[in-house]
């Protein structure tokens, strides 16, 4: 088939999924339809926000539709209607099989994870909590279990120790639009095998997951190590965010910390003391040295680098951060 006839139904909502269809755009793939989440209220004011993936769409002149319910007949019928070969799915939500089984190419899907590695919804967040050097995004077709479907690409992506969640996203980002495009090519061109992930597996090597984070998995643990501490930090970062309390006199603060660096060193103090000039710097006392906080943002208040944030706390060294898990 020429790629001009190919019909492609695109599915997806956030910023990651916005890169993707642009690629396809500019390589002239004949997008027939665009699915992404209804729009809802956000913020304080609860102003109607539109999905990142609509407002690229709608910039386009491609059809969208936002459905509220996957087996609603009403959007069966007009999904149908695309005639679509092909449906690619990226940061979207579990499809019921009607849906994906519905072209005749099938449905696939853009992961940032080389799976069988980190299936879940935040596989970005957990390879940087975890420490790992290297990542990388995976195309595969979707069937009945999450994530789990027969592989057809992969491209591995190093990761810097420098890297928060918001860097390593725009990596994967820009790379997963590449595979996109890589992928409907060589479906074009009927060239290409599927890897039943069954068949990554090794022996002896564990498999991670991803899945959803809460707020609990988001407090820091001070009387974890200091690479633990700092992975969790900057894997969390920008969003959703770590977060700690610092106790002051009867008062206990929120604080989200976004930014930190390792000051590895012995110390005898005691886990989540505060040492801080009041001015410059406040670092924490952990296990293998001290977590120097650079960024942070108290519960209603903007976020600030740490000379802004001291110059308006007074007795910080006083406090203590919690240790409580």
């Amino acid at each position: 088939m020429d790629k001009n006839n190919l019909r492609i139904v695109y599915m997806g909502t956030p910023d990651f999924a916005v890169e993707p269809l642009k690629k396809l755009v500019e390589n002239n793939y004949n997008i027939v339809g665009v699915i992404t989440n209804p729009d809802k209220p956000a913020g304080r004011g609860q102003k109607i926000k539109e999905s990142a993936v609509k407002k690229y769409a709608q910039s386009q002149n491609l059809k969208i539709i936002q459905p509220l319910k996957f087996r609603d007949e009403v959007f069966l019928n007009e999904l149908k209607q695309l005639d679509a070969d092909l449906q690619i799915v990226v940061a979207f939500k579990m499809l019921p099989e009607v849906v994906w089984s519905m072209p005749p190419f099938g449905t696939f899907n853009l992961h940032a994870s080389l799976l069988p590695q980190y299936r879940g919804a935040a596989p970005i967040n957990w390879a940087l909590i975890n420490g790992d050097s290297k990542t990388g995004v995976t195309t595969f077709f979707l069937q009945q279990d999450i994530d789990t479907g027969n592989i057809l690409f992969q491209e591995e992506v190093q990761i810097d120790k420098n890297d928060n969640a918001g860097s390593l996203h725009d990596k994967l980002m820009f790379s997963g639009a590449d595979l996109v495009v890589k992928t409907v090519n060589a479906i074009v061109e009927n060239n290409y095998k599927q890897i039943n992930q069954k068949q990554l597996i090794q022996s002896g090597v564990e498999i991670k997951h991803a899945p959803k984070l809460f707020k609990k998995d988001c407090k820091i643990d001070w009387n974890k190590d200091i690479d633990t501490i700092h992975n969790l930090i900057r894997g969390l970062s920008p969003y959703p965010a770590s977060w700690t309390e610092v106790h002051k006199e009867n008062e206990t603060i929120q604080l989200k910390i976004f930014e930190t660096k390792k000051e590895i060193t012995s110390h005898n103090l005691t886990l989540g003391t505060i040492v801080s000039d009041e001015k410059t710097h406040l670092k924490v006392a952990v296990k293998g040295g001290f977590i120097q906080i650079i960024e942070l943002q108290q519960a209603g208040k903007r976020k600030l680098n740490i000379s802004e944030y001291l110059r308006g706390f007074q007795g910080i060294k006083d406090c203590k951060f919690s240790t409580k898990a």
